[in-house]
């Protein structure tokens, strides 16, 4: 049998690298109420110095935030809003309609799914319609517990924590010293990464991400990248219905000042300046684990291994993959070349 075929025009994912102060507020806040990964942070520190000039109410909405992950919703507007700065996003928020704001706000779980998530944003006063569809996050980290609170507050109250969240947050961060600067290389970022190779998605996801391995994904038509600082050594992923999101740290030579050491450095160091974690780098070398198999092997409960661990994860000297660490060899081995760089020896 012959397969007589015609060339047609393929239609190809749109790539996209978007910044704006918007993002890094929303990152900001995503970042400082991740209370079980802050630490990990590198501005983890500078925050904790700072927080004696935090406004009361600011604290106080920045514990709503926590209790209910609503960072979630925020990212999921901006993305819908693409707004150039927060006045720009509170008019947008403003002018949106109720159903739309649901449909925004609630995560994306299956085209399977699709009917019971627009049916939720479509009634929004159904509680039941909410919790049904919270069911499909169930084991998920935050996800059905979001949904939930989505439920739980009405459209006013969360219009309204977001108004003054967004406004208080970038406020109290934009009189930091560090924050023009902050935009300046962001923007620059923006400029320098804009002209994407669209015929090659996933090398260029590999190079501007710095080595992510992207598994296209259906339905998915559009991806940003988001340059940030607020998050960094992070990189967060998110996805609505047909966009996928990565947010990923601005490389560190654009903020740094000759003479001072990259935090990657000094993030490396504190990392391997334990015992514990030294030994679990030294385990992990001879093979991947569980962290069963090491919480068994070193006596040591999960919640102390994964705090841990999550240190060596943010150093990049490990990797965890379906729940099953290993140890990241090549960053491991660079990681000396990095000291030499920095005090300007010969490698």
């Amino acid at each position: 049998m012959k397969n007589l075929y015609s060339s047609e025009p393929t239609e190809n994912v749109s790539l996209q690298v978007e910044f704006s102060p918007v993002w890094e507020v929303i990152l900001g806040i995503a970042g400082y109420t991740h209370t079980r990964l802050r630490h990990t942070f590198e501005l983890d520190e500078t925050w904790k110095v700072q927080q004696k000039s935090m406004p009361s109410a600011l604290t106080k909405n920045l514990k709503a935030i926590e209790q209910t992950n609503f960072w979630y919703g925020l990212i999921m507007l901006q993305n819908q809003f693409s707004a150039l700065s927060i006045s720009d996003f509170l008019v947008c928020l403003s002018e949106i309609s109720t159903t739309q704001f649901y449909e925004v706000l609630l995560p994306y779980s299956s085209r399977h799914d699709e009917p019971l998530r627009k049916a939720a944003a479509a009634q929004y006063e159904n509680m039941g319609l909410f919790e049904e569809y919270a069911a499909c996050f169930e084991g998920h980290d935050y996800l059905a517990a979001y949904t939930r609170h989505l439920s739980q507050y009405s459209f006013q109250e969360i219009g309204e924590l977001f108004r003054q969240v967004l406004t208080g947050w970038h406020e109290w961060m934009s009189r930091q010293e560090e924050w023009d600067k902050w935009m300046q290389a962001l923007a620059f970022e923006q400029k320098q990464s804009c002209l994407l190779d669209k015929e090659k998605p996933i090398e260029e996801m590999k190079r501007i991400t710095d080595g992510v391995n992207y598994i296209p994904e259906p339905s998915i038509w559009t991806i940003k990248f988001i340059p940030h600082v607020s998050y960094r050594p992070w990189i967060l992923e998110q996805r609505t219905p047909d966009t996928k999101l990565f947010f990923y740290p601005l490389k560190e030579e654009s903020l740094l000042e000759p003479g001072v050491p990259p935090n990657a450095l000094v993030r490396g160091h504190k990392a391997l300046g334990d015992e514990l974690r030294l030994k679990l780098l030294y385990e992990l070398f001879k093979g991947p684990l569980s962290l069963q198999e090491m919480s068994r092997q070193f006596h040591i409960s999960k919640t102390t291994l994964h705090h841990q661990l999550s240190i060596l994860k943010s150093a990049k000297f490990i990797r965890v993959e379906k729940g099953i660490y290993s140890a990241n060899l090549s960053q491991v081995r660079d990681f000396s070349g990095q000291l030499a760089d920095y005090l300007g020896m010969d490698r």
